[in-house]
């Protein structure tokens, strides 16, 4: 069974920074886009940033540029995502899914076709 497992979520300051992990299992993240999507309470799920695996290429939300960074541990099989500088507008769900990777990848939710269950992100002091 192909999935994607996110961990890392808590309860953070603004301004502290965390890590969110996500394991791929039944499949190789090699040839494969990874993207990070949150849903702020309220709101809409939007796309954070993606990479393209195997060639490495990130794709940033504007206003994720500087504070989310993305990287991956392949032989683990495994995408990061460092959040930096956290605001409490940070807060929500954060989902990792997985898709085909056509040499690049796209913040749209259409592109993945495996999704995990979420791993929630609280800023608050």
């Amino acid at each position: 069974q192909l999935q994607v497992v996110e961990s890392g979520g808590g309860l953070v300051q603004p301004g502290g920074s965390l890590r969110l992990s996500c394991q791929s299992t039944g499949f190789n993240i090699d040839y494969h886009s990874i993207g990070w999507f949150r849903q702020a309470p309220g709101r809409a799920r939007e796309g954070v940033v993606c990479i393209a695996v195997s060639g490495g290429s990130t794709n940033p939300l504007d206003s994720a540029r500087g504070r989310f960074i993305i990287s991956t541990d392949v032989a683990e099989n495994t995408v990061y995502l460092d959040i930096h500088d956290l605001k409490t507008e940070d807060t929500g769900t954060y989902y990792c899914a997985a898709g085909p990777e056509q040499g690049w990848c796209l913040l749209r939710e259409s592109s993945y076709d495996t999704w995990g269950q979420g791993t929630r992100v609280t800023v608050s002091s």
